[in-house]
C-alpha cells in the first residue's frame, strides 16, 4: 500500500509543478533563482535527456509502459519487504507516470529546472525522482540484497 501512496503522491507534485511551470513561466525566455547558475525554463522535451531520441512518443510511450508493467508486476508477485527496495521502486514508478502523462497529453515533456553552471538538461519533478529512485535500487541491489526465499 505504501507504493501506492508515494505514486500518488509523486504523480501530485510532478503535475502541478508542470501545470505551474507550463501557466507561467510560459511568458518568460528564463527566471534566475541564483543567476547564472539556476534558472526556471519552461521546455517542450519531445526527447529523452540531452534531447536525444526527439520527436520518439511512441518508443518513449512503449518503453515506459514495458518498464512501468514490469515493475508492477514485480511488486505483486513478491510483495518485497525490503522499505528501501519498495521506496525506490516507487519512486521510479511515480516519475515514469509522471512524465508518461505528459507525453500521451502534450506529445513531449514538460521540463523546467535549468542548471546553467553545467552542462545539464532541463528536467523536471517526475525525472528528478526516477533518478533518486534508480541511485536507492542500485544502492539496494549492490549492497543491501540478499537472495533469501522469505525477502526479495
Amino acid at each position: 500500500m505504501l507504493w501506492i501512496i508515494m505514486i500518488t503522491a509523486i504523480l501530485a507534485i510532478d503535475q502541478y509543478t508542470k501545470y505551474l511551470a507550463a501557466t507561467t513561466l510560459i511568458n518568460y525566455d528564463t527566471i534566475p533563482l541564483i543567476k547564472n547558475v539556476f534558472h526556471l525554463t519552461f521546455v517542450k522535451n519531445r526527447g529523452a535527456a540531452f534531447g536525444i531520441l526527439q520527436n520518439q512518443k511512441w518508443f518513449f510511450i512503449i518503453v515506459t509502459i514495458v518498464i512501468m508493467a514490469g515493475i508492477v508486476y514485480y511488486i505483486i508477485k513478491n510483495k518485497p519487504k525490503s522499505k528501501l527496495l519498495m521506496i525506490s521502486l516507487s519512486m521510479i514508478l511515480g516519475g515514469a507516470v509522471g512524465n508518461l502523462i505528459d507525453r500521451i497529453r502534450y506529445s513531449y515533456v514538460i521540463d523546467f529546472f535549468d542548471f546553467n553552471l553545467i552542462n545539464w538538461p532541463v528536467f523536471n519533478v517526475a525525472d528528478s525522482f526516477v533518478v533518486v529512485g534508480t541511485i536507492l535500487l542500485s544502492y539496494y541491489l549492490l549492497f543491501k540484497y540478499e537472495e533469501k526465499k522469505d525477502e526479495v
